[in-house]
């Protein structure tokens, strides 16, 4: 079991989402950024799949009622456990052990936004159409993580040992590479050299849903919206005030605003850790990835 103590600004349970259901209108949802959640997984032996804590703007604090092994990846943050006043610094992207009664205490990341918290066993939240992941758009799964709430850790017993991963986390892109369309058609014909020209600003209204933007304006050829069409992660999607949105992963699985371009996969990782006030750019890629 591990309490929480202080959940950070917000933090939600994810594992890799819920596919299969967007023609029920259910989003994929699952972790912002796959790759850390993944990984994270890897370096305790659990499935790639298995749920974690995502955390936002980390400063949060976690206490094990029993010893377990722990990985912290993604957005990097200092990392004390304080076990019986004892303080030790962890590092990130390896497992280390908590104690039992052990305090995990994730401060605020230098840079990025999304960190991921993987133990040994994985969180045993209840399973919701194939998953155990928080959908901030339509509520389903466990709710954001508060103060006293409980997580309960599924079995370790026949996982493979704790593990070192010694690739390195790639380095964020100086762009994101997007491919045109579907519909760019509806734009004018500069629109598209106009969205990669110059950089845009993360708004602080973003979230889970999408990461929306604030810079050049994106006019339209064609007026009036269209019919509901589904969507994708990485699809940024332009509504009439001519300011980009991309998609995350709790986009919802339809929607009437054009969409001038999607984002190649390589590059949602680092579109989920996009803070509010980050300058990104974008680079047309001739090629699908």
């Amino acid at each position: 079991m591990i309490e929480v103590i202080a959940p950070g600004p917000y933090a939600t349970v994810q594992d890799l989402g819920r596919p299969g259901y967007g023609h029920l209108g259910v989003p994929h949802s699952g972790a912002a950024d796959a790759p850390s959640l993944r990984l994270a997984n890897r370096l305790v032996g659990n499935p790639e799949d298995a749920a974690g804590v995502e955390l936002t703007f980390g400063g949060a604090r976690l206490r094990f009622v029993a010893g377990a092994w722990v990985a912290v990846t993604g957005a990097a943050c200092p990392l004390e456990v304080v076990v019986r006043g004892r303080t030790v610094r962890q590092g990130m992207r390896a497992p280390f052990w908590v104690a039992a009664g052990g305090e995990l205490r994730a401060a605020i990341p230098s840079a990025g936004l999304r960190t991921y918290v993987a133990v040994r066993g994985g969180l045993d939240t209840p399973v919701v159409l194939g998953s155990r992941s928080t959908d901030s758009l339509c509520g389903l799964g466990p709710p954001p993580l508060s103060a006293g709430a409980t997580l309960t850790v599924g079995p370790s017993g026949g996982l493979p040992p704790p593990a070192v991963d010694v690739a390195p986390p790639a380095p964020p892109p100086d762009a994101l590479r997007v491919v045109a369309g579907p519909r760019d058609d509806w734009f004018a014909p500069d629109a598209l050299a106009g969205l990669c020209a110059q950089p845009y600003v993360v708004s602080q209204d973003s979230n889970r849903v999408g990461v929306r933007l604030s810079g050049p304006r994106l006019e339209r050829a064609r007026e009036g919206e269209l019919p509901s069409e589904g969507m994708v992660a990485g699809a940024v999607q332009v509504p009439p005030d001519g300011q980009p949105i991309v998609f995350l992963a709790d986009h919802p699985p339809t929607g009437g605003y054009p969409v001038i371009a999607v984002l190649t996969s390589a590059c949602l990782a680092a579109a989920a850790q996009l803070r509010p006030g980050d300058r990104v750019r974008f680079r047309l890629d001739r090629t699908v990835s």
